[in-house]
């Protein structure tokens, strides 16, 4: 076999015996794309160990036969836009090894994921926050109004919240997860579900506001965000309660 055809037999996937037979060849390249093979292999490998050890909180509930959610938010730190959450049930089929912290993943691995999950979870519940609410009672407040939306939300009620750091106000058992959305795959996938909806939503209100460069700061105070504050004022979106953007308001 040429090597061209071992890279591309490689790549389609190969038994132990035809890694075995591959193994005795002594050419340079065969041996360097074994090599490379193997490494990918190795990193795959640990990849499905890591997404198998982050449904350890979920396989114990499940054990009960119960039904669990991972809720998370995106959105407490922006001066403008809502806060959303995601409240995702998952079950054991659940298959997609690339879900993880949303923060640890691309804007395109994120979208390419985002409608696996909705495919793949058993139920998916979406809250927000709007900015009139966070004002009127504190994004941290608002925040926990919208986790127990997004749960309300869900076509099933779960018997278990896992929650990224936060107590949702309402009557579920609750895990509450230091750094969650990277301890257990309900929440990560809550975290890709809430950042990709509401970066969609933030990119629909760029189209109203094209001053404010929402599509591309999501809200947050960047350095352009704040000239076209300064320029042009606060917009009905904007979290008056939140400083620099009271001193813009006109």
């Amino acid at each position: 076999m040429s090597i061209k055809e071992i890279k591309e037999m490689l790549a389609a996937g190969v038994t132990a015996e035809q890694l075995a037979e591959l193994a005795k060849d002594e050419r340079k390249g065969v041996q360097a794309l074994l090599a490379s093979y193997q490494r990918k292999q190795a990193k795959l490998a640990q990849k499905k160990a890591e997404f198998m050890a982050r449904f350890s909180y979920e396989k114990k509930a499940w054990a009960n036969g119960s039904i669990v959610a991972g809720v998370d938010e995106v959105g407490r730190g922006p001066l403008a836009g809502p806060v959303v959450t995601a409240a995702v049930v998952l079950d054991d089929s659940f298959d997609l090894i690339d879900v993880n912290d949303s923060k640890k993943l691309s804007p395109q691995k994120r979208l390419e994921l985002y409608p696996k999950i909705l495919d793949q979870a058993v139920a998916v519940g979406i809250g927000v926050g709007s900015p009139a609410l966070i004002d009127e009672i504190n994004i941290y407040e608002a925040d926990r109004v919208a986790m127990a939306q997004a749960v309300k939300n869900l076509a099933v009620k779960p018997d278990l919240l896992l929650v990224d750091a936060m107590k949702v106000p309402i009557d579920i058992k609750q895990i509450e997860l230091i750094k969650g959305d990277s301890k257990s795959n309900s929440i990560a996938a809550a975290s890709i579900v809430a950042k990709v909806f509401r970066d969609e939503l933030m990119n629909d209100y760029a189209k109203i506001y094209p001053q404010y460069d929402f599509e591309h700061n999501a809200g947050y105070g960047t350095a352009k965000h704040l000239a076209a504050l300064k320029e042009f004022g606060a917009t009905p979106i904007h979290r008056r309660s939140f400083a620099p953007v009271s001193e813009f308001d006109k």
